[in-house]
């Protein structure tokens, strides 16, 4: 129950506070960019500036699934 009300938490000040919402964000995406990065060994036909697009799109789709979770 602890988890759930944790998340709850999360969610509120991720809707409330933009610079929160954007750390986590960027966070998100560095992952994902460092994760694909990683995998492709410094692919030199990687467009870098769409990855990190991708990326950042990528960690914005998973944080509104996640505010949307409380809709529910």
């Amino acid at each position: 129950m602890r988890l759930k009300k944790a998340i709850k938490i999360l969610i509120k000040n991720l809707e409330k506070d933009k610079e929160y919402y954007y750390s986590w964000q960027s966070n998100i995406a560095m992952a994902f960019y460092d994760g694909y990065r990683k995998r492709k060994k410094r692919n030199k036909y990687v467009n870098i500036k769409e990855l990190h697009k991708i990326s950042n799109e990528a960690a914005i789709n998973f944080l509104n699934l996640l505010i949307k979770m409380k809709r529910r």
